[in-house]
């Protein structure tokens, strides 16, 4: 893809998710997502109606006059999007990839935190770590992290969700709002979340395509393993393989469903030819 080319499609982008950022999502984003706590702001004279349990006795002592102290919500946060960069995003039968999708989910919720003055970070992973963008702010720096979902090449098509859960332990030691967009077809990653979910605010975004929901009868095909890149025949029109194929499908759902629920965090799913945008508020409003 060329510059031209490439600027063209970020600023695209921009526009359609910002414009949802700024006047449908700030604000749910803004109540969803408490800061890390309440920080002293001044002392002040006691008012009736204060809580008398925050009265400053050392002051109150002092100046023989009742003081209170006041704190604020200390709102600056860390959001970090851990987005899936393997073969299989690169899979759509209706409008456009799961990568697509993923890129503008990724870009409103980059968008929304801006919004709260919040730090936005960046981890894209397959079966390794492909890209790390440290947490900053701004909007020169969410155009960065848009740029590098759209054209950047991963070096493997494979996943290992549980790899990018232990890198991420390593690089973000204090609290953050984590998205994670996947497709979670991979397993073994339960316990890595578990410990993920104790320090951070994770919410598993599952991205999929309704043609990955079952096989269709189309007699001997041939496919390809979009992370192996391995090409083989099947027959479709096999009942025991189209089921078989089914099963598959259901159990890494499920797997994806269990493991977010035992660690305590958020989940959110959306088929491509589905709006996120209902997806998100309700998510928001639920919280």
């Amino acid at each position: 893809m060329d510059t031209k080319e490439l600027l063209k499609r970020v600023r695209k982008i921009e526009i359609k998710t910002r414009r949802l950022s700024d006047h449908i999502f700030s604000g749910e984003y803004h109540s969803s997502f408490k800061g890390r706590g309440m920080t002293f702001s001044e002392v002040r004279k006691y008012q009736f109606g204060d809580d008398i349990r925050n009265i400053d006795w050392n002051v109150t002592a002092k100046l023989n006059e009742p003081h209170i102290k006041v704190f604020e919500e200390e709102r600056e946060l860390t959001m970090i999007l851990m987005v899936d960069v393997s073969g299989s995003e690169l899979f759509g039968t209706v409008s456009q990839f799961k990568k697509d999708t993923i890129t503008e989910i990724s870009a409103t919720l980059a968008f929304s935190a801006t919004q709260n003055n919040d730090k936005i970070g960046l981890i894209l992973f397959s079966d390794d770590i492909e890209l790390f963008i440290p947490p900053s702010k701004g909007k020169t720096h969410v155009l960065r992290i848009i740029r590098e979902l759209i054209e950047y090449k991963p070096k493997s098509l494979k996943t290992d969700i549980s790899g990018a859960l232990k890198y991420l332990a390593n690089v973000q030691k204090k609290k953050a709002i984590v998205f994670m967009l996947s497709d979670f077809m991979d397993d073994d990653y339960q316990q890595t979340l578990k410990i993920a979910g104790k320090r951070h605010d994770f919410t598993g975004i599952r991205v999929f395509d309704k043609g990955e929901e079952s096989m269709p009868n189309l007699g001997m095909i041939r496919v390809k393993d979009p992370e192996s890149g391995e090409s083989f025949y099947v027959n479709t029109s096999s009942g025991s393989v189209r089921k078989n194929f089914a099963k598959y499908y259901r159990n890494r759902v499920d797997y994806f469903k269990n493991s977010f629920k035992r660690s305590g965090s958020g989940i959110i799913e959306n088929r491509v030819d589905q709006s996120y945008v209902k997806q998100l508020l309700g998510y928001f409003k639920q919280r």
